[in-house]
Formats: C-alpha cells, structure tokens, sequence
C-alpha cells in the first residue's frame, strides 16, 4: 500500500510563506493498494494536485473516494479535480454520513449554479453513489471498515485492510476527548486501530489552544499518540494541521511526539503529515 499525501491543513486553505514546507491545502490522501486500486481519502484543495497527477498518469480505471464528512475544508476541492471534467472517469463514493450522502444525491451543494458556476448535472464523468448494506465492505483488494468520530454534525473514520496485510486508519475531524457524550471511545478506537501500519489521526491542537477550542471536534497531539499508543501502530501521521500553525511550529510538535514516543511506545513511530510526503505501508512482520 503506498500512501501519498496532497492535503494536510485543516479548515481552511493556508497559502503563504509560513507553510511553504507541510502545505496548505486542505485535506486529501491518495491511497494505491496492492492491486493498483486508487482510493481517495477525502477532497480538500489538495485533490486538484492528485487530479493533476491521476491525468499524467493516464488513469483509466475507477477512482473510489471516502469522504468523512462534507463540511468546506473536506470537499472544496471536488470542482477543481481534473478526472471528473473527462467522460471517460468513473468516479466511486462509498459511504457519507446519511444527511451529507442525501444532499449530494438529491441537490449538490457544490455544483448547483450558486457555489460554481457547472450544474452536477452537466459534469461529462460518471459519478456514483454506493450504500454498502454492512459496515464492512470491499474497494480493490482491500476491506473497509468504519466507525463514528466525535465532530460536530457527525463524521466517520475508516479502516483499509488490503490483501497483502498492510492496514490504514484514517480518523481525522475528531475529538478523541470531547466535553460532552463520545459518538466513539478512545479505547473503541484504540480497538479499531489496532495493528494499523499507518494511522492518520486529526492533532490540529496543542494543550496552549486549551480550553478555547474543547468541543470544536478536533484531537489535541498528546491524545493522538495515546491512541498510537494503545492501538500498536506501527506509524502514526499527525494530521490536519491548525490553520495558524507555521512551519517551525510543526516542527517542534514532530520533535515532542517523536521523543514522547521514543518513551511510551518506541515500537510506534511519528510523522508530521506535509504534502508530498510519500509512505509505504507494508503488512506486519
């Protein structure tokens, strides 16, 4: 499973010179699987990057799209991914939640004359919608898993088990220690993660956002790699940057998780999620 990142920042878009190195577009992770399949995890700013790169490429085959949830920062992009401007796409959507998945069936937020100027009607790709029955189901070679998070007007997490054994969570937009009732646990979680090659988990705060931010459903990095952690992962990629995080700040919070875990779990290894950045995740050993 090879795992390249196109979106990092969370919110809103960050353009500037204080986030030249991790990025700031929007949420986006383009995952191959073993059997080549492409699946797209979220459309921040950042899937106009993979559009860019899936037509150099000359992909002809399905591109599937998990989407965790339809506030701006996680589908902007959708208008400006190359492939669906082409007929000869066959674009995926595997579940959303059950509001966000009806508004896009029945009258597109995006495409609909107001936000952009194209109807959904008039986009020459095929667009599908699929309802997997079970919260389990099969994209390419791998399974997909998911479960809810913690975030206002509802999100959900996902798992990847492909064929070769390699695993990915994707949990981003959550709050892994919220003020009031928990949709998920962090031991649920923990559970769900557990064994994951790769975990991409939301870590847009840090104990100084502290208490102006609780509720906002957004993970603090201590408890991001509490979760790691407990889970056994082998990797874990802070995620979903703060919008007013530069670049010297990401790198001080990649110094403290890093050293953190070199303590508690040196088995788990942390990466501070940029753009560009290319991982492979390989099946345990």
């Amino acid at each position: 499973m090879r795992v390249t990142f196109y979106g990092v920042r969370g919110s809103i878009a960050t353009p500037g010179l204080s986030t030249v190195r991790y990025g700031g577009n929007t949420v986006c992770v383009d995952v191959r699987l073993s059997d080549g399949t492409v699946l797209v995890l979220d459309a921040g700013t950042g899937i106009r990057e993979l559009g860019r790169v899936l037509l150099a490429e000359e992909h002809r085959g399905v591109i599937h799209s998990l989407i965790t949830h339809a506030h701006w920062d996680h589908i902007i992009g959708l208008p400006f991914f190359g492939p669906i401007w082409r007929k000869d796409t066959h674009l995926v959507f595997h579940p959303l939640a059950t509001a966000a998945q009806e508004k896009l069936r029945h009258d597109s937020i995006l495409f609909n004359e107001i936000h952009f100027p194209v109807r959904s009607h008039d986009i020459p790709a095929r667009i599908e919608l699929v309802e997997p029955k079970d919260e389990r189901w099969r994209v390419g070679s791998a399974i997909v898993t998911r479960i809810a998070l913690n975030h206002p007007g509802g999100a959900q997490g996902f798992r990847v088990d492909d064929a070769d054994g390699a695993s990915l969570c994707y949990l981003t937009d959550n709050e892994l220690a919220p003020p009031g009732p928990a949709a998920t646990s962090i031991d649920e979680l923990a559970r769900f993660s557990r064994g994951a090659g790769l975990l991409i988990h939301d870590a847009q705060y840090v104990e100084a956002d502290m208490p102006a931010k609780r509720g906002w459903g957004h993970s603090l990095v201590s408890d991001v790699l509490e979760l790691a952690k407990r889970a056994e992962a082998a990797t874990v990629a802070l995620f979903h940057h703060e919008p007013e995080r530069g670049d010297a700040e990401l790198d001080n919070i990649g110094v403290t998780a890093s050293s953190w875990l070199q303590t508690h779990a040196p088995a788990t290894k942390a990466v501070v999620a940029r753009e560009g950045l290319a991982l492979e995740v390989a099946a345990p050993k």
